[in-house]
């Protein structure tokens, strides 16, 4: 694609018809009151996990360990989530929605100390002085949004974190990653790589390739441009590439995963009728394919193998490993494409809505005849799955989830889980009834190269005691429980993903 062509595509379509008539009408705002949800905290506790924070920052606070932190377990697990959802009497509804804050929780010297701040996008700091929203937001209609210029003037920094190059990253689907201190998490501004490619979407779900480079996407099609962008990033946190891949036709994706020599891409078809924000006018359409494209990481300016495989609700994925002619990747499937659209809808309102569980798929691509198919496992209830990357590129990885295991209060995860698919066999830990546990990253041991030789660290809410804690167990003995827990004198709500910076 030459140049011209390239900045038209991207600048023109993905900041411009990002903002299309649709999105930019003013009309009623479907959203939820801070009064009715405040109500429903009284009686469920755990909506705690979906309510606002208290200030816009906290800490430094140092906490007391119970247990030991093992040794070798030394950095930073750096989390981002939406935890600013109200303003002037208007709640939104969708949990994408909420503005991101990061926390930073620094282990190591027997202690434990957290810090958390928002993350001051444009967006928050316009409606900060407003004293209401007026941005469009993915899930909410917002009466009356002021004009925007970018992606970024939208871009509500909520989902991931990152550090690439030595840079803390706070990163979204649909627009720049936002880099921040990575000490006092003070916001620095939008990463541009290039100028040509300033505002364009970093997606949340960057992956790391085992020479240290970071590989990802940008859906532009998903706001009027044209096509997919593939992003390459040195290890040095440099730009290696920049390409567009054409799609026949635009569809959803979260995420996507990679094996040892290829990025795999699955794109789920969506209907959209104009009604306000786009998860309010999309819906996902099961009756027709999801479009599943690999790359070749060695020629990521074209697609080397197009697959139909039946449709499937998917935002995140585990591992992906090739053998034998074929690639196999693991994924959150879920069963409900409507709650997809809107994960823990009700929730955010202040009501008691049960979810429907998601599942564990492969989906098995045959590179030889072209053909794609779905494997679903018997394990259900989970999300958010994590694995040690060190595992060899032909084979599969033990998965680490949240899960839900015995008695909850909430209609959310309870446990942890350690899953070797292949097997069948799964290690269990369950931190309560009253407990909400988030995703637990997987931090390898030091001078180790033994797959799953390592911790996990995940961070939890204790909705009876409003405290939000974090715990570390060892990956290999997940039944035997935390080696170490520390518990904050505060709490803050859920959040989505997290990344461990050692040092």
């Amino acid at each position: 694609m030459d140049r011209r062509r390239f900045l038209r595509d991207l600048l023109s379509g993905a900041t411009v018809a990002a903002l299309g008539p649709a999105l930019l009408r003013g009309g009623q705002a479907l959203a939820g009151d801070p009064a009715e949800f405040a109500a429903g905290l009284r009686e469920r506790p755990w909506l705690a996990g979906w309510r606002q924070v208290r200030a816009e920052a906290f800490g430094p606070t140092t906490v007391q360990v119970e247990g030991r932190l093992p040794e070798g377990l030394a950095g930073t697990l750096y989390r981002n989530g939406p935890a600013w959802f109200e303003r002037d009497g208007f709640r939104y509804e969708h949990w994408f929605d909420g503005d991101g804050m990061v926390h930073g929780w620094r282990l190591g010297d027997g202690a434990v100390t957290h810090r958390g701040r928002m993350v001051e996008t444009p967006k928050f700091r316009r409606e900060r002085t407003a004293g209401r929203f007026n941005t469009l937001a993915a899930g909410t209609t917002v009466p009356d949004p002021v004009p925007i210029r970018n992606n970024d003037d939208a871009n509500a920094a909520n989902t991931s974190v990152a550090v690439i190059g030595g840079r803390l990253f706070a990163l979204c689907e649909a627009g720049s990653a936002f880099e921040l201190d990575r000490d006092a998490l003070g916001t620095l501004g939008p990463a541009t790589w290039r100028p040509d490619l300033q505002a364009l979407p970093f997606s949340a779900h960057p992956l790391q390739n085992r020479d240290g480079s970071w590989w990802n996407f940008g859906a532009l099609a998903l706001m009027g441009g044209g096509g997919l962008l593939v992003w390459h990033i040195g290890a040095g946190g440099e730009l290696i590439g920049a390409h567009v891949l054409e799609l026949d036709a635009p569809g959803y994706l979260h995420a996507f995963v990679q094996t040892d020599r290829h990025l795999v891409f699955l794109l789920m078809p969506f209907d959209y009728t104009p009604a306000g924000s786009f998860f309010e006018s999309m819906s996902f359409a099961p009756q027709r394919a999801c479009t599943v494209l690999v790359v070749d990481k060695a020629a990521p300016d074209r697609v080397a193998r197009r697959f139909e495989a039946g449709f499937a609700a998917v935002y995140h994925f585990g591992d992906a490993f090739e053998r034998d002619g074929e690639i196999v990747v693991r994924a959150v499937h879920h069963t409900d494409p409507a709650e997809a659209r809107s994960p823990m809808h009700e929730a955010m309102r202040g009501h008691d809505g049960r979810r429907t569980p998601a599942r564990l798929a492969e989906l098995r691509l045959d590179l030889r005849h072209g053909r794609a198919r779905w494997e679903l496992h018997g394990e259900s209830d989970i999300e958010f799955p994590m694995f040690d990357p060190r595992t060899p590129g032909d084979r599969g990885a033990r998965l680490y989830m949240p899960a839900t295991a015995g008695e909850t209060a909430a209609p959310y995860f309870n446990a942890v889980q350690g899953l070797d698919p292949a097997t069948g066999r799964r290690e269990v830990h369950r931190y309560g009834r009253d407990i909400l546990a988030e995703e637990h990253v997987f931090v390898p041991r030091p001078g180790s190269d033994r797959p799953d030789d390592g911790w996990l660290v995940g961070t939890l809410l204790d909705p009876v005691r409003d405290r939000s804690g974090i715990a570390v167990l060892d990956a290999r003995r997940i039944g035997d429980g935390p080696l170490a827990t520390a518990w904050l004198p505060y709490a803050f709500p859920l959040g989505f993903h997290g990344h461990f910076h050692a040092g």
